[in-house]
């Protein structure tokens, strides 16, 4: 089933950057024309190249934040298991001012990787709705295909004519479908689906033949349609080349970029950037491989074509990389970072003072931090050895846990609060105090005496019964003994 969509996109920024993009697709079409060849697949080629060659400044940047990205890794990672499991305000402010003073050191900020890519991505997006849409973007394509759309319009019944034609092809045309809708419908015709339409249609039968050549021989490239998914059932056919390739040149360019980031050197299980490579490996080609088998033949030619162009570039980036001296570029990025500041917050001497001021700061932060910590160590200390002291002398000369103990307790605790305050005798409210334990104490212990003595009682009892009811057996088998005797 072949997957069309309708016209130009209306997404705000990616619609308007498809416009521009189309023009330059269009100008590349008319100047191969120019030398005889109107062919979309080598527009494609020509029209990847220049727009990775527009998009080659800022694709070394990304790079060289990345290779800074792998310098930085040990010194984050060291400060993420320096404040591991430690949540407290203190500790945390500390992390964050720790983390900014690293990418200060290095000329650059945490979302500095992201700005390229967030400047890529619309022209990425675009990209593809370009090549996905030839005829509604690049105009010289369009004409072509009008130059059939208007006569099979002016027939009666073309709707079902098309529909029953073209059965796979979604969505199926309507009741008053619009020029543009056509258009979409035909650029998915195979030559033999055109063959189909002239018989249909003999009145406009030579316009169909012409347009039909000139079609085949601008949307086809290599013998493969660019139109159509290279997947058109289980049976391989040579469009098949076209995601196979795909997924091998991305394979090569990632491994390509992970070596230029150093991740391949660094590729510890702690490093989260080593382990997004690894799975970026792993990913990309597959998704290469599965996109360029289900979408047209055209997007797998970008794809192919703009990979190989990655992987020059790679090549050619790595090297400028490995001939890069880091130390330099930290000083020049801090340099630079040191103007900004002192563009903004006015001379050296101003800056000076807030730096110093900033670091006053951190330090009393970290001073404050460090005594809170040590006195709440003391403070623990001594309550353990309270509670430990405490233990030891209320436990003194009784049995732990029994009853007597937790008597004498509240007896010596008196005796103790009453020492402190230097007095030698007991108060009327220390004698109540002993007084009022010492009956629950001597009722407790007469009640377990009385319990204990009821049960040995019943075990005796019990314990005799047993004798008894034995001697009386041992009777019964002597005189059944005796018996049998005589």
């Amino acid at each position: 089933m072949n997957l069309i969509f309708l016209t130009k996109s209306s997404v705000p920024i990616i619609g308007h950057i498809a416009v521009i993009l189309g023009l330059i697709m269009d100008g590349l079409f008319r100047v191969t024309a120019n030398f005889g060849v109107t062919n979309i697949g080598l527009s494609i080629i020509l029209f990847t190249l220049i727009i990775n060659l527009l998009m080659w400044p800022l694709t070394v940047k990304q790079q060289k934040s990345s290779r800074l990205m792998s310098v930085m890794q040990p010194e984050l990672q060291a400060i993420q298991k320096k404040y591991r499991g430690k949540t407290d305000n203190v500790s945390v402010m500390r992390m964050q001012n720790e983390t900014k003073a690293v990418y200060a050191k290095y000329g650059t900020s945490m979302t500095g990787g992201c700005v390229f890519l967030l400047i890529q991505m619309p022209i990425l997006f675009a990209l593809y709705q370009v090549i996905y849409r030839i005829p509604a973007y690049v105009p010289s394509v369009y004409a072509v295909f009008k130059n059939a759309a208007e006569p099979v319009m002016q027939q009666p019944g073309y709707i079902e004519v098309l529909n029953g034609i073209g059965e796979k092809i979604r969505p199926a045309l309507v009741e008053g479908a619009t020029l543009n809708q056509v258009i979409d419908f035909l650029y998915k015709f195979t030559p033999a689906q055109w063959s189909s339409l002239e018989t249909a249609f003999p009145s406009i039968a030579s316009t169909l033949a012409q347009t039909s050549a000139d079609i085949e021989k601008m949307n086809y490239f290599l013998g493969i349609n660019l139109s159509t998914a290279p997947f058109q059932g289980f049976m391989p056919n040579p469009a098949w080349i076209i995601p196979i390739a795909a997924a091998l040149v991305q394979w090569y360019s990632t491994k390509l970029m992970t070596a230029s980031t150093g991740n391949s050197r660094n590729s510890d299980s702690d490093n989260p950037m080593a382990q997004q490579m690894q799975t970026m490996n792993t990913m990309m080609p597959m998704m290469s491989l599965v996109f360029c088998f289900t979408l047209p033949a055209g997007i797998g030619v970008y794809w192919v074509a703009s990979g190989l162009c990655r992987m020059v570039q790679q090549m050619i980036i790595n090297h400028q990389l490995d001939s890069m001296n880091i130390e330099e570029i930290v000083k020049a990025n801090m340099e630079k970072a040191n103007a900004k500041a002192i563009e903004k917050g006015g001379n050296a001497q101003q800056l000076k003072s807030r730096t110093e001021k900033t670091v006053r700061g951190i330090q009393n932060m970290e001073k404050e931090a460090e005594e809170e910590e040590r006195s709440m160590k003391e403070k623990m200390s001594r309550n353990a050895k309270v509670v430990a002291d405490s233990t030891a002398y209320y436990q003194k000369n009784a049995k732990p846990g029994s009853l007597a103990s937790k008597a004498n307790m509240v007896a010596m605790y008196n005796d103790r609060q009453m020492e402190k305050k230097g007095k030698k005798k007991k108060n009327a409210a220390d004698d109540a105090a002993v007084a009022a334990v010492e009956p629950a104490a001597e009722e407790t212990v007469n009640a377990a005496e009385t319990k204990a003595a009821e049960t040995v009682n019943a075990a005796e009892a019990k314990a005799a019964e047993a004798v008894n009811a034995a001697e009386a057996a041992a009777a019964e088998i002597a005189d059944a003994a005796e018996k049998q005797e005589n």
